[in-house]
């Protein structure tokens, strides 16, 4: 994506991470915050090193840092100013808040008709929930997929992460560069990607739409495994750990009675098709985790795999590190931070061959540390001009 320039606001993860998404693969992010305050992203979460929080160099790596108040008249044109020299803006503000600052993609057009304005929100820029605040705990659950997670009769968990904040970024930059192809093939105009917390965790949902429509099914959550699929779950081990095995196809169930030396099950009328081992999932998970509790997870792993059986043990991050191919892949780089030091972080993903990317340096500390080059080299404003405006809270 070289040559295409992107304007981001917003703060925390979804707009952001459309920002570094874009800038791996070569855009020039220029990133906006405000002077008073700055990204919320720079102290957020638990783990500090040496009083830093470790999510902002990876999240802001490759993006050049501008401040800017967008609650004033001459920063708004200011941001116009940008908005002519570039190709996208994103955003993650609550619906309305660009409109307030008389930044409406109409206003925005008026100045660059091509611009591809991205704006990631909780539930999208219209309908009655539009106003209200989003994050991604609150569009997991609506989105649907709160509900089929867990253990049935309990709280239904929540995975670690900002999922939901993660797939509306990934949905987004899928649009912005959609929204680029059509406008460079077909025209020259911008559009607006308006994707949402919400509607991103429902795409998840699989057969779950038509399966309640045609037949009134509502999908319960399942635990550890899915139900009517079997066997496909994870198993304790002798040693301790839990391994994922998936044998829920006909090539692969019989693989797996093959080095479980239970021939006897392929002719057993209770698992001889797919439905009735998914009607008796349970027996046969009893099964199969006798068979790994009197084996450790790293014979298990090899004996499985050998035999083409899906399997693979539940990596904690410490795995991840030790993992041969993880390394082989490069998954993991190495970044020099010069507040941090060495700091290794995820690699650009996906793997392009002609154009792949690169973690080039990491979210720099210093607000404003390219004000210089964004306001004086492309925007041609001079340092008296600049001292003016930064004296001025503008900048």
């Amino acid at each position: 994506m070289v040559g295409v320039r992107v304007i981001e606001l917003g703060v925390l993860l979804a707009g952001p991470f459309v920002g570094r998404i874009l800038g791996d693969f070569g855009a020039e992010i220029i990133k906006v915050e405000s002077p008073q305050r700055g990204d919320t992203l720079r102290d957020w979460g638990t783990a500090h090193y040496e009083g830093r929080g470790l999510w902002w160099p990876v999240q802001s790596r490759n993006k050049k840092l501008i401040t800017l108040n967008l609650r004033v008249e001459e920063g708004q044109e200011l941001l116009k100013r940008l908005v002519a020299e570039s190709d996208v803006l994103v955003e993650n503000f609550r619906p309305g808040t660009l409109e307030r600052w008389n930044l409406s993609p109409e206003q925005l057009w008026e100045i660059n008709p091509g611009l591809v304005i991205a704006r990631v929100s909780g539930y999208g820029q219209t309908g009655p929930y539009a106003g209200r605040a989003g994050f991604a705990s609150a569009g997991e659950a609506m989105g649907g997929l709160r509900y089929i997670n867990g253990t049935p009769g309990e709280a239904p968990p929540r995975l670690g992460i900002s999922l939901g904040d993660s797939l509306a970024a990934m949905f987004a930059a899928q649009g912005v560069l959609m929204a680029l192809y059509h406008r460079d093939a077909r025209g020259g105009k911008g559009q607006v990607i308006d994707a949402s917390i919400m509607e991103s965790c429902f795409s998840l949902l699989e057969s779950m739409v038509p399966e309640y429509d045609r037949l009134g099914v509502v999908r319960e959550p399942s635990g550890t495994f899915l139900s009517g699929i079997a066997p496909s779950n994870v198993y304790k081990s002798r040693d301790g750990k839990w391994v994922v095995i998936a044998a829920n196809a006909e090539n692969l169930w019989m693989r797996l009675c093959t080095v479980m030396d239970r021939e006897d099950m392929l002719t057993d009328e209770r698992f001889a098709t797919h439905r009735a081992r998914g009607e008796n999932a349970t027996e046969l998970d009893r099964i199969v985790a006798e068979w790994a509790a009197e084996r450790d997870a790293t014979e298990i792993d090899r004996v499985l795999n050998d035999a083409g059986v899906v399997c693979g043990p539940v990596y904690s991050i410490a795995d991840i590190f030790q993992d041969p191919q993880y390394a082989a892949r490069e998954a993991i780089v190495q970044m020099h931070d010069p507040e941090v030091g060495e700091l290794k972080a995820p690699a650009v993903h996906p793997k392009l061959s002609e154009t792949p990317g690169a973690a080039v340096w990491t979210g720099p500390w210093e607000m404003g540390l390219h004000n210089a080059e964004i306001y004086g080299g492309l925007l041609g404003i001079d340092d008296a001009e600049l001292a003016r405006l930064k004296e001025a809270d503008v900048v």
